[in-house]
């Protein structure tokens, strides 16, 4: 039986401690029976448990990630009804259309799809499918009733979408009276009251009725499944079976894990093995658009690829096309096969990136200055941050919340208006489900259609979209900072560490067991661990007015390690000088281990998430 348990530091070590640093506990015989059983260090067994895994079977599943791992599609429900009138499609050569979304996570479903459709057709007739990727501005999220319109008069008999139309009914009933069969995959949640549209099928894991194991598959996910059976079904010999494992799953994955990352949801079960599997794939790119933009961002494919380099460097890319331009283009991008189109397609995307970048900081310096107002006024910041400005491009508010998440630990909407509407986009942090939020503040009230707050909204528990009435954006911002505090959101969060870590055990094969527990993100966090009473063995460094540098060393062993302090929502240059902090101060650290790549002064170094004075 598992006894977890989070205790406050000063049960750890002699002297008063702050009851807002606290450590992750668990059973010694526990961690000592999973490190023999699983033949992994005791700190590592430890994180294993705080992770919720117990048995040695377990262990290794989580450590060594594969194909075995990935669910069986047939659990989706719909499945085998997608899958037969797919086929049927394909086989009488019926034309095809992918009604797709501008974000990454829409435009890989849509090459995802397309890509496993044309691969399952007889080589004497290629499938016709087509593809439609929505404008941001111009047509909005969601499935237009004129393009299935158009779609049904250019002789199209069955569309598939994929990253939308779980609330689509509106447009499942003009499908439906055009004479459209519709297929949705989706994995937003489904509206509590309607249901789901009428279709041919519903592919999404959180309908119910669905006894999927993972409901947290992004939309690329749900269409990857889709596209796994189709492909499975097809590999009729055992060298196609073969090459769907050893090549054409990985490949799939491999854009897969892209859009995963991208889309904030969490990385556990299947998801954590698609983003596993999918980053060491991204390290061969064979598409050439893939390739080239993978060289603009600059990434190294001579080392291991992270969920941070995809995070920052890659998605931003390829989403810049959703938001400054024409999403279609990442379509195009990541379909041709000729290397000079690849590249050219590759340039636009890095230069609308470009655009974009410049445009989110015009942004951001306003929504910064807004910050500080808030931290020095008497209210301080809100529990649930509700930004909003008519300046604002709508394409960048999604990453803008991100930037307002970062900074602030709040969950955080940012909006802008045209023509008396506001459109925004959420971003969340642990612990608060913030469709649910949405749910709530919309009905809050008045039930009735004509009382509900959101024009339209969808979403997940970590990322949403929606838009109302300009004028009733304050309201919005009232009832959000209500439910943020009736769920405890607005408290200064607690420094919450995995474990402890003494210096003495920071060592490159304890960080390659640490990598293991890779990738991080939303579901499983970069481990956070405490070192007390470390030495500070030099004067500390400002870096750029914002971040620090400090050299630590444990004063038993005197083992040293540079450690860097980011200036992300802290400002480290206030903090050090309230602290005192001179040379031979001792402090304690939270921190998260770093390999520094560079060739010179290279090696392991602590990431600074908090620093105080350690008890004399």
């Amino acid at each position: 039986m598992r006894t977890t348990t989070t205790t406050d530091l000063n049960d750890l070590r002699t002297g008063a401690a702050p009851p807002a640093w606290r450590v992750r506990q668990h059973d010694p015989f526990a961690v000592e029976r999973l490190a023999r059983e699983a033949a992994v260090p005791p700190v590592i067994a430890h994180l294993l448990l705080c992770r919720g895994i117990e048995t040695a079977e377990d262990a290794k599943a989580h450590l060594h990630p594969s194909l075995l791992q990935l669910h069986d599609p047939y659990r989706m429900l719909g499945m085998k009804t997608a899958v037969v009138r797919l086929q049927r499609a394909v086989r009488d050569g019926e034309p095809i259309l992918i009604y797709g979304d501008y974000d990454v996570d829409g435009t890989i479903a849509t090459v995802l799809l397309k890509t496993a459709l044309e691969r399952i057709a007889p080589k004497d007739r290629p499938a016709d499918v087509r593809y439609h990727i929505p404008h941001r501005i111009r047509e909005g999220y969601g499935m237009q009733e004129s393009v299935l319109a158009s779609a049904a008069e250019s002789g199209i008999r069955l569309v598939v979408s994929v990253d939308t139309g779980m609330r689509a009914f509106a447009a499942a009933k003009e499908a439906e009276a055009l004479g459209l069969d519709l297929i949705v995959t989706d994995h937003h949640l489904p509206d509590d009251a309607e249901g789901v549209p009428r279709a041919v099928a519903v592919l999404n894991p959180n309908q119910s009725g669905c006894e999927y194991p993972c409901k947290s598959l992004c939309g690329a996910g749900v269409a990857f499944k889709l596209a796994q059976a189709l492909l499975e079904a097809a590999a009729v010999t055992e060298e196609d079976r073969e090459r769907l494992r050893a090549k054409t799953l990985p490949s799939f994955l491999k854009l897969l894990s892209i859009a995963t990352i991208a889309d904030c949801v969490p990385l556990t079960d299947e998801n954590r093995v698609i983003v596993a599997i999918g980053l060491r794939e991204l390290r061969r790119p064979a598409q050439a658009g893939l390739q080239a933009l993978m060289d603009l961002a600059g990434l190294d494919r001579s080392r291991p690829l992270t969920a941070t380099d995809v995070a920052f460097r890659l998605a931003p890319r390829i989403n810049a096309a959703g938001r400054m331009d024409v999403a279609s283009d990442v379509v195009d991008l990541f379909l041709t096969r000729d290397v000079l189109v690849g590249r050219t397609l590759a340039e636009k995307l890095h230069g609308l990136n470009e655009d974009r970048r410049a445009t989110e900081a015009v942004a951001l310096a306003a929504i910064e200055q807004r910050i500080a107002a808030m931290r020095e006024s008497v209210d301080g910041l809100a529990a649930c941050l509700v930004l909003d400005d008519p300046a604002w491009h709508r394409g960048v508010i999604g990453i803008l919340a991100s930037r307002v998440v970062e900074r602030t630990g709040r969950p955080a909407l940012v909006l802008s208006h045209e023509d008396g509407q506001a459109y925004g986009s959420g971003r969340s942090v642990a612990g608060f489900h913030l469709l649910e939020a949405l749910t709530a503040v919309d009905m809050e009230g008045d039930t009735t259609v004509a009382g509900r707050l959101f024009t339209r909204f969808g979403g997940h528990a970590h990322a949403v979209g929606f838009s109302l009435p300009s004028e009733r954006v304050e309201e919005l911002r009232a009832r959000m900072h209500r439910r943020a505090l009736s769920l405890n959101f607005g408290d200064t969060p607690p420094v919450e560490c995995e474990a402890v870590l003494p210096l003495r055990e920071l060592t490159d094969e304890f960080a390659g067991w640490l990598e293991r527990f890779g990738p991080f993100g939303i579901g499983n966090p970069e481990p956070l661990f405490l070192a007390s009473g470390l030495r500070l063995a030099s004067p500390v460094r400002l870096l750029k007015q914002t971040h620090i540098r400090l050299a630590l060393e444990d004063p038993k062993t005197e083992r040293r390690y540079q450690a860097v302090g980011w200036g992300r929502g802290t400002s480290w240059s206030d903090q050090v000088q309230r602290m005192g902090l001179q040379r031979g101060a001792l402090v304690d650290v939270a921190f998260r281990v770093r390999r520094n790549l560079h060739p010179d002064f290279g090696g392991l170094e602590l990431e600074i998430a908090a620093l105080r004075l350690a008890a004399n």
